[in-house]
């Protein structure tokens, strides 16, 4: 089956670094999949998400080749890719009413009136679960929740229906509860829309509840990577080892969730 992406020996090394931030990471993602990149700060695991999407600094030097065999064409940021941020704070325009951010994505991407993305994104906000979606839409970003925000940011990022969806740490700064409830709509989202998915997380228990495979990251280079039973139950690294023997909650393969909990 081809690959909807293709990385191949990805290394990147910012200017004045004394080490490589990626060291030749190589790995292909099919249409569909679910890929969780785990490893402590400093691993490498956001600067891979910069290079897939592009977004890189420029005092950098980048070497191998990321390839879309499975798109047909060069990706497209916000149509092809979506990316959800660590922080929604950062990412939502703290004066613009939120359903307005969500109805300009599809308004841009999608090739539809302002009055059909408008309706688009009170869909959107429904489906990632926010009550009174008419209402929501007409907040702004400080009168909402960090995991309201979060999960406004999600709709924003699918609202052109993207092949792929990165999610940067989308968790990290939400307590443990709000936690499950997101990773639970990612993973649901992602089955409902066939996209492929790159979860970034520093929590393997966490991860290895939506992935379907597992990459562990140190120091910039990609030490070990499976299926996700494969990883959690019998891991080659003893790095993964201590992962594991970190992680704060129980552990548990993405075919223990098939269903994808509600949220």
């Amino acid at each position: 089956m081809t690959p909807r992406l293709s990385i191949q020996d990805i290394s990147v090394r910012y200017v004045g670094a004394a080490v490589p931030a990626l060291d030749r990471v190589s790995f292909d993602l099919a249409a569909g999949e679910r890929l969780a990149v785990i490893g402590e700060s400093g691993s490498g695991k956001s600067t891979l998400a910069l290079a897939v999407v592009g977004l890189l600094p420029s005092r950098t030097v980048v070497s191998g080749s990321t390839d879309w065999p499975g798109l047909g064409h060069p990706p497209v940021n916000g149509r092809d890719i979506g990316f959800v941020f660590q922080d929604p704070g950062a990412s939502l325009d703290p004066v613009m009413r939120v359903g307005r951010q969500i109805a300009e994505v599809a308004y841009t991407h999608l090739g539809i009136g302002w009055q059909a993305a408008h309706a688009t994104a009170i869909e959107l906000i429904g489906r990632v679960r926010l009550p009174e979606p008419a209402r929501i839409a007409e907040a702004f970003p400080h009168q909402l929740s960090g995991g309201q925000r979060q999960r406004v940011a999600i709709a924003a990022a699918i609202a052109a229906r993207p092949k792929l969806l990165i999610a940067d740490e989308p968790t990290s700064a939400l307590d443990t509860i709000v936690q499950a409830e997101i990773v639970s709509l990612i993973d649901r989202l992602v089955k409902e829309d066939g996209m492929s998915l790159i979860f970034i997380s520093h929590d393997i228990a966490l991860a290895s509840t939506i992935a379907d495979r597992i990459a562990v990251f140190r120091a910039g280079r990609m030490v070990e990577i499976g299926k996700t039973e494969d990883v959690v139950a019998v891991p080659r690294e003893a790095y993964t080892r201590t992962l594991i023997e970190a992680a704060v909650i129980p552990l548990a393969t993405s075919a223990d969730h098939a269903g994808g909990g509600q949220s």
